[in-house]
């Protein structure tokens, strides 16, 4: 086996991509940030205007029905266009000025950036009947229950609308354009959500109106990024346009009409690889959202708001930090490790680039090792010391609902949820169609993993905590499938690639267990947990509790220190890329 070349030496084959990845997450991640800061402020006044009957069937239900809408229609799209993106366009940075020339890349691809549209239409209009002939009486008989509904549907259409803009730019790494777009969107959502709740509350009838503030809240986002998009990109088209070099062949003559019809409108492999991925993405989908899925049908709306709250505030660290991690890492890995633009074609296979795999791999590996280490220390200090900040952020009538259960499982799905997160866009952006009809047949095994767990969950008394458990038993499985397949690839292509490279050091795994005994096992700890449920939100200035806070941030600066010295500062000297 060949010796993995180190990053410190190599240069990067896109002239910085890396670096130019790297500024990209940060802007998500500052887009991510600032917005949810915003967004979190605004939500305590939200919760406590919302009950938890319409805040359940607004963040589960409505979300559910959105998110089923988008997802179908827009995810195997936007995988197969970052691999097929030219991949010597300008890339744009947040100081590019003035809307962008449509001129710059392939009319094949701009129009496959139209099918989300395309494909929205028959997949809202399936959705929303679906939902309004099985949802639960108690679900419609609340006020303005279909307007709210369809309200959501077609905020769904709107932002669909934007797709054609959101794919050129994350093709051309323009993230200025994407973080403007969802940053005011997400202010305007949460602005208009709560104006609206604010008015009804004031009403003689309060509550008359919280599902429609809700969907106005959505339809506010939608329209924003649409806007937002247009002004800064201009307006794209919304139809695939006959392409004008398309010539008919024998060859071609022989094939069905469907394949002929599609060559005169589209590039039929990157065509062939979005409809492999977007019928993977129904499986996917059911997987995802799968505790949604059973909330729906089984728990009473109260309890699925406090669900709702719970995994607001649990997914925060995952939409911060770990979303737009996973949506560059698929930007990345799409540029550097795609056959169907760089490999050359042997009778072996493709043959990639061996500089670039050398790169891939110490990229996946470090990744991994940094996100194992927070996992770590999310674990050790986020367990003892949710039960004081319950109070903090929960309403009073949240705390009677499953929502400080849930928050409690989720400290330790969050881990699972980031190391899943990295793995599966290595996957999906080097994946064959043969590879992903394979992994399609798993998470049809996987989904059956998930539903078998959650009913033996919820039969020994776990209630809605199961469906959290659940999740995590599938995205075990998911991660340790996307593990093997990594590494039979590079195994394949013949390069070093060692699991054991990103395993914590025993240096880091004392410091954290010792940090555990210490914040855990000692008297303040118990008295803390005391004051609270007896003197509830008032007993966290006290003393008692105010010292078992600092002592955790001692600890936990003392296990960062410790991860920093032993590994941290190696993995970025290991990674860092020289600059042409």
């Amino acid at each position: 086996m060949n010796q993995q070349p180190s990053l410190g030496r190599s240069k990067d084959k896109d002239g910085g991509l890396l670096k130019r990845s790297l500024t990209s997450l940060f802007s998500l991640m500052g887009l991510q940030l600032g917005s949810r800061l915003l967004t979190f402020v605004l939500n305590q006044a939200l919760f406590r205007l919302a009950s938890p009957q319409a805040y359940g069937t607004a963040a589960i239900q409505f979300e559910l029905i959105l998110s089923t809408i988008l997802f179908l229609s827009r995810e195997g799209v936007r995988n197969a266009l970052l691999r097929a993106w030219p991949r010597k366009i300008t890339i744009h940075t947040d100081h590019t000025q003035g809307s962008i020339s449509n001129d710059d890349h392939p009319p094949a691809l701009t129009n496959l950036s139209t099918l989300p549209v395309i494909l929205g239409l028959p997949v809202s209009l399936a959705t929303a009947v679906a939902y309004t002939t099985f949802a639960s009486c108690d679900v419609r008989r609340q006020p303005h229950f279909h307007v709210a509904l369809f309200t959501y549907v077609f905020a769904a259409l709107i932002e669909l609308f934007s797709e054609p803009m959101h794919n050129r730019a994350m093709g051309e790494v323009h993230t200025g354009a994407r973080v403007r777009a969802e940053g005011l969107g997400i202010t305007c959502k949460t602005l208009v959500t709560y104006l609206v709740l604010l008015y009804d509350s004031n009403r003689p009838y309060p509550g008359e109106f919280a599902l429609v503030a809700f969907a106005l809240g959505q339809l506010g986002y939608s329209s924003v990024v649409f806007f937002s998009y247009v002004y800064q990109m201009g307006y794209p088209i919304f139809w695939p346009t006959r392409l004008a070099t398309r010539q008919s062949s024998e060859a071609a003559a022989s094939r069905s009409i469907f394949y002929r019809f599609a060559l005169q409108y589209f590039d039929v492999s990157s065509l062939r690889l979005s409809l492999t991925m977007t019928g993977q993405s129904i499986v996917k989908h059911i997987l995802t959202e799968g505790d949604k899925i059973i909330l729906s049908w089984w728990s009473p709306l109260q309890d699925q708001g406090g669900y709702a709250i719970a995994v607001n505030y649990g997914s925060l660290v995952a939409r911060i930090v770990f979303q737009p991690l996973e949506e560059i890492c698929r930007v990345y890995f799409s540029r550097i490790l795609c056959p169907l633009a760089e490999a050359k074609l042997t009778s072996t296979g493709a043959q990639f680039d061996r500089r670039s795999l050398g790169q891939a791999s110490e990229i996946l590996l470090s990744l991994v090792s940094i996100q194992l280490a927070c996992s770590i220390i999310v674990i050790v200090f986020a367990t003892v010391y949710l039960p004081i900040f319950l109070h903090l952020l929960l309403p009073s009538k949240y705390l009677s609902t499953s929502a400080p259960k849930v928050l409690a499982a989720w400290m330790w799905y969050i881990p699972v949820l980031a190391i899943n997160g990295v793995l599966e866009a290595f996957f999906s952006s080097i994946a064959t169609s043969e590879d992903l009809r394979r992994q399609s047949r798993w998470l049809v095994g996987f989904s059956v993993v998930f539903i078998v767990s959650a009913i033996g969950f919820y039969v020994s008394g776990f209630d809605d905590v199961s469906l959290v458990y659940a999740n995590i038993i599938n995205l075990a499985a998911r991660i340790i499938y996307a593990t093997q397949y990594a590494s039979t690839f590079f195994s394949r292509n013949k390069t070093v690639h060692r699991w054991s490279a990103s395993m914590p050091t025993w240096q880091f795994l004392v410091a954290a267990t010792l940090s555990y005994l210490a914040i855990s096992m000692t008297d303040a700890h118990h008295q803390s947990v005391i004051l609270l449920q007896t003197r509830g939100r008032e007993a966290i200035l006290s003393a008692t509790v105010m010292s078992h806070l600092a002592q955790g941030i001692g600890m936990g600066l003392c296990c960062v220190a410790t991860w920093w010295l032993t590994s941290g500062r190696y993995l970025v000297r290991r990674t860092s890329v020289k600059s042409d």
